[in-house]
């Protein structure tokens, strides 16, 4: 008897490293229990107010979490020796900047509608993460979109014409509405929710858990 996918909702925003590495964590827990899952995506901006030209990470993190210069670093090297297991090579530096995702979560909306939402979502991490580059950027957008074989030009039109800000702006009062406050969470079989980048071995308990349900 084929077993049934398990339906994954993730909540997450573009420039969030622990929704990359949580997939991450998640994809290898799935592949070494067996078990077969489903993602699916859903919007979530941790800086909706951001202003257009992005503002320095690092005075970013220090001015919203109260961090200080040196906890800063110690959280990148974390994120570096966690992703190094991973296979993502986080790219940091002085000039690395925070920025709007608001163009990016209709882009991937749009993505969506052509089966290629996760594509597109993943593209969109390895350009921030790992090439640095701005993803807010509505032409790095269309570029990445035409590197997947999504049509540029109405790639720029749905940038231009912002047909999705409304479905967008819902689905993130969706996920807040149910109590969803930080990236990455996600929903096992629509009915357990999960907070943050668990661990492959806690990741793999849940879908063993589910799996023999």
């Amino acid at each position: 008897m084929t077993q049934t996918p398990i339906r994954i909702d993730i909540v997450s925003d573009v420039v969030c490293p622990w929704c990359i590495v949580g997939y991450r964590q998640l994809m290898k827990a799935a592949e070494t229990t067996g078990v077969e899952i489903e993602t699916y995506w859903h919007p979530f901006e941790l800086n909706p107010d951001m202003v257009p030209e992005g503002e320095n990470l690092r005075d970013h993190i220090m001015r919203k979490y109260g961090s200080s210069a040196e906890q800063s670093e110690d959280s990148r090297k974390r994120l570096s020796d966690i992703g190094s297991e991973l296979d993502i090579a986080f790219a940091w530096s002085e000039t690395n900047r925070i920025y709007n995702t608001f163009d990016a979560h209709q882009l991937i909306h749009w993505a969506s509608e052509q089966g290629k939402a996760q594509s597109l979502k993943l593209a969109l991490f390895e350009a921030y993460f790992v090439d640095g580059r701005d993803v807010s950027d509505r032409s790095l957008l269309i570029e990445v979109a035409q590197s997947l074989g999504l049509d540029g030009e109405e790639a720029k039109a749905v940038l231009e014409d912002q047909r999705f800000s409304d479905v967008v702006r819902e689905k993130e009062r969706f996920w807040t509405s149910r109590g969803v406050s930080g990236v990455p969470t996600m929903i096992f079989d629509a009915k357990h929710a999960t907070s943050g980048a668990q661990g492959v071995a806690a990741f793999a308990n849940i879908l063993t858990q589910l799996a023999a349900r």
